[in-house]
């Protein structure tokens, strides 16, 4: 059943409309966003989507078809931060950031379901956040633009839902366009659309979900967090964006601190790598950002350590087997890899990773291709 459906089975009447918006993976610039780096992230095909219509009650309902359960209902005028745990606290929180922003938002049916996996770094959350703000934006004539309905969706995921994630995830569902990764500057949030057609280069970049499930919420993205702001304050910085490649030893040197000093390195690195990265795409070398992926995957194994067996696992043996660079993408502990690999050679990657985890006695990894993708919108 589709999600009008869906909708009108659960509310007595069709829908005022279906909004879409993609999960992502981010091709490169990992924990660089909060850090007012770069970022590389494309959309992916895997959608949130949303049957939505207005009340003008102040009652909000919500409704999953992923999830066991009945309509959550809320009311707007009683939305608390950091009062829910559940999954309609993603909703539910756009509301409340919408309302808290000055927009009228009296209220809305809504019902959901996604395509996007759980738990596996390809932000589900923010695919949820976005196709709601969007929806509310598109109903309420509210005007907003697609950058600032990123903000609103971070500020529901920071201050409603208590996860202090950057602003990439909500860019990418909200900004990506087809055929393209986005470019984002996490500083000024400009964004450029960098051609990235894998077909037409005889490639393909594979996402390898490990289906190990992690949860940032549990302190250790926060941990690290706190240690590049750490890092930024003793090295006189407002953020390690402001750190030139260039002078990173020298600023490592001035860290005593060894924990903070590994994350400063690959900060300040990956951003290195996100220009690397551009480069090789402005020149037509797709094939050339391969071992830069591998080298960022080093980098968050060792300084960043936030990798696991799993991740690692996929990453040596997809280049052993003849990809051309892959690392771990997303929050880390667990979630999935990316793998750059010529189109040709897809099943034969494909089959020495899974027979691995098979090997390993691991759960069966899925795998599928990223394909550059388009961002949110509007469907019926």
């Amino acid at each position: 059943m589709g999600v009008r459906e869906g909708f009108e089975e659960l509310y007595g009447a069709a829908p005022e409309g279906v909004w879409a918006a993609p999960g992502r993976v981010n091709l490169i610039g990992e924990y660089t966003d909060f850090n007012e780096g770069f970022v590389m992230p494309l959309a992916l095909p895997h959608t949130a989507v949303a049957a939505v219509s207005r009340r003008d009650d102040g009652v909000l309902r919500l409704h999953s078809a992923d999830i066991e359960g009945p309509v959550v209902e809320l009311h707007v005028d009683g939305l608390e931060p950091l009062t829910n745990t559940s999954w309609a606290a993603y909703p539910a929180g756009v509301v409340w950031a919408l309302r808290a922003a000055g927009h009228a938002v009296a209220g809305a049916d809504v019902h959901l379901a996604s395509t996007v996996p759980t738990g596996a770094g390809l932000s589900s959350s923010a695919a949820l956040e976005v196709v709601t703000a969007l929806a509310l934006n598109d109903l309420y004539e509210l005007g907003l633009t697609r950058p600032e309905l990123a903000r609103i969706a971070q500020r529901a995921e920071n201050d409603f839902v208590g996860v202090p994630c950057g602003i990439m995830d909500q860019t990418a569902s909200a900004c990506c366009t087809d055929g393209h990764a986005l470019h984002l500057d996490c500083r000024d949030l400009t964004i450029r659309q960098v051609p990235f057609d894998l077909a037409a280069q005889g490639l393909s970049l594979l996402v390898v979900d490990t289906r190990v499930k992690h949860a940032l919420g549990d302190g250790a993205y926060a941990e690290r967090r706190e240690g590049c702001e750490e890092g930024a304050r003793v090295l006189g910085v407002s953020h390690l964006r402001d750190v030139a490649y260039e002078g990173l030893d020298a600023a490592l040197a001035r860290l005593s601190d060894e924990r903070v000093r590994r994350y400063v390195r690959h900060v300040v690195s990956d951003d290195h790598r996100v220009e690397r990265v551009i480069g090789l795409l402005d020149a037509g070398d797709v094939r050339g950002i391969g071992p830069v992926l591998t080298e960022g995957h080093a980098s968050l194994r060792d300084d960043l350590r936030i990798s696991c067996e799993e991740l690692d696992l996929v990453v040596a043996t997809a280049n052993s087997a003849g990809a051309l660079g892959s690392r771990m993408t997303g929050g880390g502990f667990g979630g999935s890899a990316i793998v750059l690999v010529e189109a040709a050679d897809v099943d034969t990657v494909t089959k020495a990773v899974s027979e691995a985890f098979a090997a390993a006695g691991y759960t069966a990894p899925r795998v599928f291709p990223a394909v550059p993708s388009e961002g949110a919108r509007r469907v019926s």
